[in-house]
């Protein structure tokens, strides 16, 4: 892949990741968060099936592997994605991006923990950069808000399912994984919401922009690009560029939204940048590393 291909395109997926925050933020004063991010996953999860049927994409076999796809949607798509949008009831764009990408951070001491996996010297100096970075980010806090909570309990079940993909990924194709885990997971976060918020949705034409947005750009292209990119480049150095993600995040929250860009809150971004950078790191090593921490 030519350089100035790869840069646009990495460049466009870390943006697309990053402003769905505040986009997503923006879409909380036409919808409750669980019903809102539902909608998003399930739109985008219909649209993937479509794709996948028509492509005759190989399906899984047998209801074992049906249930690990059902428990990385609730994951990845339902956790995830539903502690994000609950946390921007209350945090800023910017606070809920920095600390939902500390996942690569996690993924470390879990896989540590779990799964017995070893990392260089210098992952577990990206580990401690980011622990300060986050201190720095919730530390600054006049007061203590609910939505770091939320915040950091998406980036614990990314980090988790990114270890249970590691571990049954190969079994899926990846754009059935895909589909069917978004849809999965929107179907339990549509059932979250009519149980534990009242639902609603404003039909405006930005509402609708802003679904759309959402389910087909920061959902559907944003995965397609990525993977596209990790496909045809190298694996190790596409994913330290995933430090982009959280400063775009912080970026268009200052665009979109007006919020303020504390230095507590650039300090510590640029220190959980900067780990993440140390811990994707190793995949630039040869034949018979780790693969990617996304």
């Amino acid at each position: 892949m030519k350089t100035w291909t790869f840069i646009v395109l990495i460049v466009l997926t870390t943006f697309l990741m990053g402003s769905s925050f505040a986009v997503g933020k923006i879409g909380l004063m036409y919808a409750s968060p669980l019903y809102l991010v539902a909608l998003r996953f399930i739109v985008a999860g219909v649209v993937m099936l479509i794709v996948v049927l028509l492509l005759r994409r190989p399906h899984p076999t047998g209801k074992r592997n049906w249930l690990k796809i059902g428990v990385i949607g609730a994951l990845q798509t339902a956790g995830v994605m539903g502690c994000i949008f609950i946390s921007l009831r209350t945090i800023t764009a910017s606070e809920s991006s920095i600390l939902t990408f500390t996942n690569p951070l996690l993924v470390v001491v879990l896989g540590t923990i779990f799964s017995g996996i070893r990392y260089k010297w210098y992952q577990w100096i990206g580990v401690l950069l980011g622990v300060i970075g986050v201190s720095i980010t919730v530390g600054a806090q006049v007061e203590w808000k609910i939505g770091i909570v939320w915040g950091l309990c998406s980036a614990i079940f990314w980090a988790t399912a990114t270890l249970l993909v590691k571990k049954w990924g190969v079994l899926f194709d990846t754009w059935v994984l895909s589909a069917y885990q978004m849809l999965c997971g929107g179907i339990i976060l549509l059932l979250l919401s009519v149980t534990l918020e009242q639902p609603f949705f404003i039909w405006n034409h930005e509402s609708i922009l802003i679904l759309l947005w959402l389910s087909i750009f920061s959902s559907i292209i944003q995965f397609a690009v990525w993977y596209y990119v990790l496909q045809h480049g190298d694996p190790g150095k596409t994913s330290s560029f995933l430090f982009l993600a959280p400063f775009f995040g912080v970026l268009s929250g200052w665009l979109l939204l007006g919020e303020t860009l504390y230095v507590s809150s650039i300090v510590g971004g640029l220190c959980i940048i900067v780990g993440i950078y140390l811990v994707n790191r190793q995949f630039q090593s040869k034949k018979g590393s780790v693969s990617t921490l996304q």
